[in-house]
C-alpha cells in the first residue's frame, strides 16, 4: 500500500469517511501539471488556449446564474463588476508563470513545489486561527512528509543514477 496509501487511510478513518475532495484536488493538480509539462507549449500559448476552450463555458455559467438570480455579478454596481473582470489579470499571472515553469522543470520538481500553498493553508490555519489538530490528522500529516520525504529521496537518487550511466557511456565512447 506504501506511506502515501497509509496517509489516505489514516485520514479516511479519521475523518469517517473518504476525503474525497483533497482526493480530487490532487488529482485535478496533478493532471494539469502533466498536461502543462506534456503540452510542449509557451506559458502564454497554452493560457491563451485554456481561456479559448474554457472562457465560453465560464461565460455561459455566469449568464445562467444571472438569469436565475444566484449571481452577484452585475447586481451590486459597476465597482463591483469591474472587480470581477479586473481580478482575471491577477489569476493569469501566477498561471502564466506555472505555464513557464512547468516546461523547464522536471515533473519531480513541479509536483513537489505544488505543495508549497496547501503548507502555507496549514500553517495559517493551525498556528494563526487555531485550527483543530486531533491525533489522526498529525498522523496523516507526517505519513505525507514520510512518504514526501521516500519520494524525493527515490527521485534524487534515480536522477543521479542516470547521470552517472550517462557520464559513464561518454566516457567509453
Amino acid at each position: 500500500m506504501g506511506v502515501a496509501g497509509a496517509a489516505v487511510g489514516v485520514l479516511t478513518w479519521d475523518y469517517g469517511r473518504l476525503p474525497w475532495v483533497a482526493l480530487v484536488l490532487a488529482l485535478s493538480f496533478g493532471t494539469y501539471g502533466l498536461l502543462k509539462k506534456t503540452a510542449n507549449a509557451g506559458a502564454i500559448e497554452s493560457l491563451a488556449l485554456e481561456t479559448a476552450v474554457l472562457g465560453p463555458v465560464a461565460a455561459a455559467y455566469v449568464g445562467w446564474l444571472m438569469l436565475t438570480g444566484g449571481s452577484s455579478f452585475g447586481t451590486e454596481g459597476i465597482g463591483h463588476s469591474l472587480l470581477f473582470l479586473t481580478l482575471g489579470v491577477v489569476t493569469a499571472a501566477p498561471l502564466i508563470c506555472f505555464g513557464a515553469a512547468a516546461t523547464r522543470v522536471t515533473m519531480v520538481s513541479l509536483g513537489l513545489l505544488q505543495y508549497i500553498t496547501p503548507v502555507l493553508q496549514f500553517a495559517v490555519g493551525v498556528f494563526l486561527l487555531g485550527e483543530d489538530m486531533p491525533p489522526g490528522r498529525w498522523a496523516g500529516f507526517a505519513l505525507v512528509w514520510i512518504a514526501l520525504m521516500v519520494f524525493t529521496v527515490e527521485a534524487l537518487s534515480h536522477h543521479r543514477r542516470q547521470l552517472r550511466l550517462i557520464a559513464q557511456a561518454s566516457t567509453a565512447a
